[in-house]
């Protein structure tokens, strides 16, 4: 798809390579602010979690909405994955992949109190990022000479990025009150905030596709994704081993 557009040998315009430099700082200084801004529930919601208990249906619902809409590694794999698709029924299918891959393992792994170490299942989340950016840039079908079933890739993904979310509730030991209806209420305000989310990018994405600039700063969009990811990817195995 992405061959189509770029040679593999040429690289983005020194425009692009200012907008590259800029990108990179943002997302080092993102990574250097500590597990606030990692995929992680905010301290304040932290504190309600731990506090809280029996049925609080509207307040998971805020909370969860709340996750989805300010957590950065969710919107970058959502934005690479709608990058590339133009049809709304395409753009259903693999958000619908999404949403099931996370849902599921975010209610199971909770429920049954399953969970994986936050700093490796976030450089899972992370390498996710890395590797749609690859996807983007046609890098499997140029280095292997095939391409990746995308759907399966999302769905896997999904199920990583939910274990991320899973795991950071248990950390916070949620109240066995009300959790199986707690728990419905923030899964479904993050679906909430994943239409909120993906109603914004696909506004923002609308506009730049229809201007000049898609086409010659696309290859420079995914590589920027691709570096936020190997930051996050340094940053919690950084954490993973000092910790």
């Amino acid at each position: 798809m992405f061959q189509a557009l770029y040679e593999p040998t040429r690289g983005p315009s020194a425009r692009g390579r200012l907008l590259l430099f800029f990108a990179f700082l943002a997302m080092s200084v993102l990574a250097a602010t500590g597990e606030a801004l990692a995929h992680a529930v905010a301290e304040g919601d932290k504190g309600y979690i731990q506090e809280t208990s029996g049925v609080n249906i509207l307040a998971f619902l805020y909370l969860g909405a709340k996750h989805m809409v300010t957590g950065y590694d969710h919107l970058l794999f959502l934005f690479g994955i709608i990058f590339f698709l133009y049809r709304m029924k395409h753009i259903a299918l693999y958000v619908s992949l999404f949403a099931i891959g996370h849902s599921t393992t975010m209610l199971l792994g909770v429920f049954f109190d399953f969970g994986i170490n936050s700093y490796i299942i976030d450089a899972i989340i992370g390498f996710s990022i890395v590797y749609k950016a690859l996807d983007n840039l046609g890098a499997y079908q140029r280095w292997f000479g095939f391409q990746p079933n995308t759907k399966i890739a999302t769905l896997l993904f999904g199920f990583c990025h939910g274990f991320g979310l899973a795991t950071k509730i248990i950390e916070y030991d949620i109240s066995p009150d009300g959790l199986l209806p707690n728990l419905l209420a923030f899964n479904v305000g993050v679906e909430i905030g994943q239409l909120l989310a993906l109603g914004a990018i696909l506004i923002v994405m609308g506009f730049w596709r229809r201007s000049d600039s898609f086409s010659k700063h696309a290859y420079t969009a995914n590589v920027v994704m691709m570096t936020a990811g190997f930051l996050l990817i340094g940053y919690q195995l950084t954490g993973y081993a000092v910790s």
